[in-house]
């Protein structure tokens, strides 16, 4: 085989991808990816030993290897230049933090550091050439026992959601040291073969503590620097004018080009996960900042073209375009493709800079009408806790028989359709919480409402499944119950990419069980692995969507 990946739920037959990822990843950018990891666990490896003798390296390296890992996930940068790039800069970084390491334990100790070190800490070369070659060496299969390689994977999948959504709340001033230095740790924890099963089941527990502390601090950035999310009923028809559409999940982002674009005569859309900038109030005084263009991001290919402007891609979600619209399709931050115009990070205290969109905007005709109406948004915690008197008395008075949690992603699979299902077939007296794409299956329903409350409450993107654990927690304290898991609350996630595996993590740190997952199970979970998350959380897989639905409404 000439590369391995099955980080997703898309890989090939449920257990990998051998040739090109189903995503589009080319063999190179597979084993590119794999590489620059790699190289990122021998710079945790010196940060964390430099720890050890007094020196502190997070600020230096935690930044960097963040960044680097939100890079490699799926849908998020197909450029393999880029990756050349990031690991000769990897590289150098190690460099930088073994001389720190050395210097600090000759301190220390008056000796010279001579213990061995893993050779993620040592591989060295200047070659590309050399790149393409090591990355076939050091990918996922390079970890022989199938139950730790399938732990330690888990960990880094983990941990790799924890670094998207830390860099969301990084580029809006928000960062906690912590963050930094549990992602080096539970990194070079991945290069240690004396550990056990055992540790490992734990560091994958520590993993789910920080992914929620890291969704909290995200929460905090967003709301602070843009409100609290309001319902809003979201348009999804079109004006006349030309346009440029915004996926992805950045609003940094979105707020510069909302500024820039003001007075040009250029409307802004959301599409996918940037859905949810509809309901925060600092961008709803922009006059033109229209709605929603279109759907779930495996649709684009489709509705990319029919958009008719340019559009920026702002964060993973990025599904290979067409020649026919690849000339409007822009990339930002961590997001890259070959020959796509790629839009520059911010100059220190500046905005980027996105007059190049505009102008192409200004010569593009306006967007092709896909659909009209609205569809509800704005659910996030702050929203619901409002009228959490309401909720609490419609559960009481058995309104609300029961709340079921269908966050998470979307994607392609037909199995997919199974989600659909499942709203249709709940009973009236069942309320949907969701957040991530996972909507675009449901959304769009006529579900009505139970006493004023919507039977979809959407709480945003996929990292505002915060709101969703926070919801509950405060319904366990307003009502009085000791267990979360008595909660008239079930759990039937759908799952894709990384930071959904960041989430379920968070979801069992908090002790919830009996989550429902799907379409299919990782395949990167391991038999016994499997094993030791049914024993423990009462994990399961999808069923018949009747059977499923009987079972959530008995509380099953």
């Amino acid at each position: 085989m000439s590369m391995f990946c099955y980080q997703c739920q898309e890989a090939a037959g449920n257990e990998g991808c051998t040739v090109r990822g189903v995503c589009g990843k080319t063999e190179d950018v597979a084993n590119l990816q794999d590489l620059l990891i790699y190289v990122l666990k021998g710079i945790s490896y010196y940060a964390q030993k430099a720890k050890e003798y007094g020196v502190d390296l997070d600020q230096q390296t935690g930044p960097f290897i963040m960044k680097k890992l939100f890079s490699t996930i799926t849908n998020a940068n197909f450029d393999a230049s880029r990756f050349e790039e990031n690991i000769q800069e990897a590289l150098e970084l190690r460099e930088s933090a073994k001389n720190e390491f050395m210097k600090a334990y000759k301190n220390e100790t008056g000796e010279e550091f001579t213990e061995e070190v893993p050779e993620a800490a040592t591989w060295f070369s200047d070659s590309v050439e050399d790149f393409y070659q090591k990355g076939e060496e050091v990918g996922v299969l390079s970890t022989k026992n199938e139950d730790i390689r399938s732990l330690r994977e888990l960990i880094t999948y983990g941990v790799k959601g924890i670094a998207a959504y830390a860099d969301h709340a990084y580029i809006l001033d928000e960062s906690e040291l912590e963050l930094f230095d549990f992602m080096q740790k539970a990194l070079k924890a991945t290069l240690d073969d004396s550990k056990s099963v055992e540790e490992y089941i734990n560091l994958v527990m520590e993993t789910g503590d920080y992914a929620v502390k890291t969704m909290a601090l995200l929460d905090k950035a967003n709301t602070e620097n843009y409100g609290h999310p309001e319902p809003t009923e979201v348009n999804v028809g079109v004006n006349d004018n030309p346009a440029i559409l915004i996926s992805g999940h950045d609003l940094k982002d979105m707020e510069e080009l909302l500024k820039q674009t003001e007075g040009t005569g250029i409307d802004v859309y959301t599409h996918g996960e940037m859905l949810p900038a509809n309901s925060y109030p600092a961008f709803k005084k922009y006059d033109h900042f229209v709605g929603n263009y279109g759907n779930s991001w495996w649709l684009q290919k489709e509705e990319f073209e029919k958009f008719n402007g340019p559009i920026l891609l702002t964060t993973n979600c990025l599904v290979p375009p067409k020649d026919s619209y690849k000339d409007r399709v822009y990339t930002t931050g961590v997001v890259g493709f070959d020959g796509v115009t790629h839009i520059e990070g911010r100059p220190e205290g500046g905005q980027k800079d996105f007059s190049e969109i505009i102008e192409h905007a200004q010569q593009c005709e306006a967007p092709t009408e896909l659909e009209t109406g609205t569809i509800p948004g704005g659910f996030a915690h702050e929203a619901v806790m409002n009228v959490a008197d309401k909720v609490i008395e419609a559960v009481e008075n058995g309104d609300i028989e029961r709340f079921v949690v269908m966050a998470g992603c979307d994607g392609r699979h037909n199995t997919r359709e199974y989600y659909t299902d499942v709203a249709k077939e709940l009973p009236e007296e069942a309320v949907i919480l969701t957040a991530g794409c996972a909507k675009f299956r449901y959304n769009k329903l006529d579900l009505g409402d139970i006493g004023g409350i919507p039977r979809v409450l959407d709480a945003g993107q996929c990292n505002d499944s915060y709101s969703l654990v926070y919801i509950a927690q405060q319904l366990q304290e307003a009502m009085g119950v000791d267990d979360i898991n008595d909660l008239p609350i079930s759990y039937d996630i759908a799952w894709y990419e990384q930071k959904a595996v960041t989430v379920l993590l968070a979801l069992l740190s908090l002790n919830i069980k009996g989550i429902r997952l799907g379409p299919t199970l990782p395949a990167f979970l391991s038999e016994n692995v499997v094993k030791v998350l049914v024993e423990n959380f009462d994990i399961k897989p999808i069923g018949e969507v009747k059977e499923d639905v009987e079972k959530i409404m008995a509380g099953e």
